[in-house]
């Protein structure tokens, strides 16, 4: 207790010594070794991910905006052309585009038209049970789920 340095808090906290006196502890810089308290992997991941974005982005600007004698005059001779700065993103901007077309006109090939049965029923579909209790209506059970007849639909939105 003696080899940490120790001040008072201004917190309430709970304390099991006989002084009663809220404390709070500094553990050396030794002791920070030994604790047990490291970075997690994904938190390391994240954060040279962080840094790597930031200094990819960085270079990107340089690269694209910096004019070449200054370039030149640091010693950089050797970078690809200008053409890409503006290619590598227009490419990608349309290759999101083709992407997101070509998973849409998936979906509405896979889909089956307005008036196949399929669009009603499936393997999944459930008719509901007509079983009717008789007594109380408290002591009645909640009817299991089930799909709506078509009948009920037409004559909801029709009638």
């Amino acid at each position: 207790m003696e080899d940490g340095h120790w001040v008072n808090s201004p917190r309430r906290i709970l304390s099991f010594s006989k002084r009663r006196r809220a404390t709070v502890s500094f553990p050396d810089a030794d002791d920070k070794a030994s604790s047990g308290f490291a970075p997690k992997p994904t938190e390391v991941y994240g954060f040279v991910g962080c840094i790597t974005t930031v200094v990819a982005t960085g270079l990107f600007l340089v690269w694209a905006y910096v004019p070449e004698r200054c370039l030149h005059s640091i010693g950089i001779y050797f970078y690809p052309r200008r053409y890409w700065a503006l290619a590598v993103p227009a490419y990608s901007i349309v290759a999101i585009v083709l992407a997101l077309s070509f998973y849409i006109g998936l979906n509405f090939m896979s889909t089956p038209s307005s008036t196949s049965l399929n669009t009603m029923f499936d393997e999944f579909s459930r008719e509901p049970s007509d079983f009717a209790l008789e007594g109380d209506e408290d002591e009645r059970p909640i009817e299991p789920i089930s799909d709506i007849g078509i009948h009920k639909i037409n004559a909801v939105m029709f009638k």
